[in-house]
């Protein structure tokens, strides 16, 4: 077992119960566990304000990469073209994933620090009426910004196009009215803000879209509507499913209610958040993003002045009880420290010692 807590965006630090979940075995075929399933495909609707009459949820086994594969895959035809609006890795993703299955597309990249423009956005759908498809990342992690998916969602309603939102690492944890923002298929999975383990991505999905998907998938693991198909039966994953990962995630949606829901965990995020970013500028060290598009999910952390080895700094960190992470940024050197999962203030107060500390003794060592 390890001793240390992890400040990173998913795989995070869960609570014992969460991980107590996973000593018992279950049989994929027992009524028992697709019950489990199902609740907890209601629980998610729930979380997302939307209706089963309108919405539906869909559990696909893989990391969230391979439930934003299964969407990008799944929901487009031959005649298709998305338009991805990109700010950090996780959007180039995206893109990466229509190079490989060849579906067409364009992108509207902007800087790392600046969100994407929804006047732009409106600008492409006009100039380009192929166009039938628009995808962003709402936390990209890359940086810690928080793009606008509402005020993009307007535009893709107003267009009549189908709206892909990466909501990986914020649902949960930042709240999202799926319907009133116009979101088609939304995108997350077990091991972010509803704080369980690695293993299987979930999509919310308006029914209508969904059902447009027959056919479509270029996958047959990936294939998103002959998933929800199953699903939609009786519960049965199509293929093998997570158990333990599935019983984790049942008993984390339960400490989400118990906590006060999203509202509650998104106070608590964001208090993280602030506190971090006070207590790091106290060290001399700035954060990346502006602070009216920095998400309460990471922080992406300058460098500063002083100089010295982040993989020194880590190791130290590391020994005193907490896992941070590297940058991600190619023009500038940074670091990230994520504040989701089971922390809360005493260990935000106790990382700024530990900053505090070791940059005290590397200033003696110099």
């Amino acid at each position: 077992m390890n001793h240390y807590k992890l400040l990173t965006p998913g795989p995070l630090t869960t609570t014992d119960t969460v991980k107590q979940e996973m000593m018992a075995d279950h049989c994929t075929w027992d009524d028992e566990y697709k019950c489990i399933t199902q609740k907890i495909r209601k629980d998610l609707l729930e979380l997302a304000h939307v209706t089963e009459e309108d919405y539906t949820a869909v559990l696909m086994q893989g990391s969230g990469t391979f439930g934003v594969e299964s969407v990008i895959s799944s929901v487009t035809g031959p005649e298709d073209k998305i338009l991805f609006a990109t700010n950090g890795a996780y959007g180039d993703r995206m893109v990466d994933m229509a190079k490989y299955h060849k579906i067409p597309y364009i992108q509207y990249e902007t800087h790392y620090n600046e969100i994407p423009d929804a006047g732009k956005i409106e600008e492409y759908l006009k100039n380009d009426p192929s166009i039938t498809h628009v995808a962003i990342v709402h936390s990209e992690t890359t940086s810690g910004i928080l793009n606008d998916i509402e005020t993009v969602g307007k535009v893709c309603h107003k267009y009549g196009k189908t709206y892909i939102v990466d909501g990986m690492s914020s649902f949960g944890g930042v709240d999202i009215p799926v319907r009133d923002w116009n979101i088609d298929f939304i995108i997350s999975s077990s091991n972010k803000c509803i704080q369980g383990v690695p293993g299987f991505s979930f999509i919310i999905a308006r029914r209508e879209k969904l059902e447009a998907c027959k056919g479509r998938a270029r996958s047959l693991s990936l294939d998103l509507y002959d998933q929800w198909k199953g699903m939609e039966k009786d519960g049965k994953w199509r293929f093998t499913s997570p158990t333990h990962v599935v019983l984790a995630f049942a008993k984390a949606l339960e400490e989400l209610k118990e906590e006060g829901g999203i509202d509650a965990r998104h106070a608590r995020y964001s208090h993280n958040n602030r506190l971090l970013i006070e207590k790091m500028s106290e060290l001399g060290i700035r954060s990346y993003i502006d602070e009216k598009y920095q998400s309460p999910i990471i922080t992406t952390f300058l460098y500063p002045e002083q100089g010295f080895s982040f993989d020194k700094m880590y190791r130290y960190i590391k020994e005193r009880g907490y896992a941070i992470y590297p940058g991600k940024l190619t023009e500038m050197d940074t670091f990230r420290i994520g504040n989701i999962g089971e922390i809360y203030e005493e260990d935000i107060l106790k990382l700024y010692g530990i900053f505090k500390a070791f940059f005290t003794e590397e200033r003696h060592e110099a």
